[in-house]
């Protein structure tokens, strides 16, 4: 074992460097962003447009090509078998789509494929799996239906589900709230402690930033750089926060919770 594993570091990006195009208009998005995230804990990415959030993620998730290292529960991630890397890190990236005439039902099944054989039926392990994964989310009542049927906010619901079928021991996701609506969002957050409590380590994408200060730790990005990364009650992750967007927020606490409130000051910049 790595002294990643052994430091409790469930992810580890040492130098990465990353970009988006090809040819001409190939454009530099991360510049050596070294950072460790930490085992069984929830961990957000804030940041403004543009600031390589999404970039750092899919390079965390090994779905975008880099230099530098980036090492999963203390292995290089390329090393691992795919099938290995599909049982122990789960993804969902932003805007994803799937088979319109697809079942919710098989919709999450897909996120039982790394436990299966080829060819092989689901088995009792991965039914009980999906009905859990899909009764979290609250997609349960429509199982038969066509993800065709659904709106946008069921969708994302149900691209939920089929991440969390596949009991990852790491779970990114990138945007999650999209299309939700505030009563879902709050059941996303119940979820999302209740996997870090059960040890799971979760690492999210948000603007939402009062959301991302429920995470146990924040890290935030400007310009495809880490400018801090601490835990989401230190004043100085808040005053971080406040700089990176050019102090057009403020982060105040409300019956014991905190919460980013914008500035009104001004209009667009």
């Amino acid at each position: 074992m790595t002294t990643a594993a052994h430091s409790g570091i469930a992810l580890q990006a040492d130098a990465v460097r990353a970009s988006l195009g090809s040819g001409a208009g190939k454009t530099a998005v991360l510049h050596g962003v070294s950072l460790g995230l930490v085992a069984g804990q929830w961990t957000s990415i804030v940041g403004p447009n543009g600031a390589g959030k999404s970039t750092l993620l899919k390079v965390l998730a090994g779905v975008l090509p880099h230099t530098g290292t980036v090492s999963l529960l203390g292995h290089p991630i390329h090393d691992l078998p795919h099938r290995v890397r599909a049982r122990q890190l789960a993804w969902l990236g932003q805007n994803e789509t799937s088979a319109d005439d697809l079942t919710v039902w098989d919709v999450a099944m897909l996120g039982r494929l790394p436990h299966q054989a080829w060819l092989a039926p689901p088995s009792a392990a991965d039914h009980a799996a999906v009905e859990q994964a899909l009764r979290a989310t609250q997609a349960w009542d429509w199982r038969c239906r066509s993800l065709g049927q659904l709106s946008g906010g069921e969708r994302q619901r149900v691209l939920l589900a089929r991440a969390l079928a596949v009991q990852a021991q790491v779970l990114l996701m990138d945007e999650p709230l999209a299309n939700l609506d505030p009563p879902h969002q709050s059941d996303w957050l119940a979820v999302v402690q209740a996997l870090v409590a059960q040890g799971s380590t979760i690492v999210s994408v948000l603007h939402e930033i009062s959301m991302a200060l429920h995470a146990d730790r924040v890290v935030v990005m400007a310009k495809g750089r880490v400018t801090h990364h601490g835990a989401s009650a230190d004043p100085a992750t808040h005053q971080a926060l406040v700089d990176v967007f050019d102090q057009r927020i403020a982060i105040h606490t409300i019956d014991g919770q905190w919460v980013a409130l914008p500035c009104t000051s001004g209009g667009f910049r």
